[in-house]
């Protein structure tokens, strides 16, 4: 499992879908991205993403091409996992995003993703994340 999927919002509703210009990049479903001069590109360690991506495709896209993003809430909950062993991380740790932005490090300096729950420390161990 890569990447960060929605878990639990912390109110009842949904969460809207809405289309920005793409980076040549390959989006992936549950890419971490952030807007850099007027297209998407992946938020990676300290920079706090704002969308996550809910597009796939086999292989980078043309820089301008729309593609389909959910914005990132404080309500909403994260589940990815980790890209290290993450022995010292504790609940409310604030980890940073991996260069792959489809998971969290096992950074604390600058994090911007609050870790709200644990399966474990390992590498690949699942958490859920707030990302504030």
């Amino acid at each position: 499992m890569r990447g960060f999927k929605l878990h639990t919002l912390d109110h009842a509703s949904v969460l809207p879908i809405e289309e920005h210009p793409c980076s040549a990049i390959q989006p992936q479903v549950g890419m971490a991205m952030v807007l850099s001069g007027g297209l998407l590109v992946k938020a990676t360690g300290t920079t706090k993403p704002t969308y996550i991506c809910v597009t796939q495709r086999p292989a980078a896209v043309t820089a301008g091409e729309l593609i389909q993003v959910t914005p990132c809430t404080a309500a909403a909950v994260y589940e990815t996992e980790f890209a290290a062993a993450a022995a010292s991380i504790k609940l409310g740790s604030k980890v940073t995003i991996h260069t792959d932005a489809m998971s969290v490090t096992a950074t604390t300096e600058n994090g911007v993703a609050e870790v709200v729950a644990m399966d474990g420390t390992a590498a690949g161990s699942i958490c859920r994340v707030r990302l504030r």
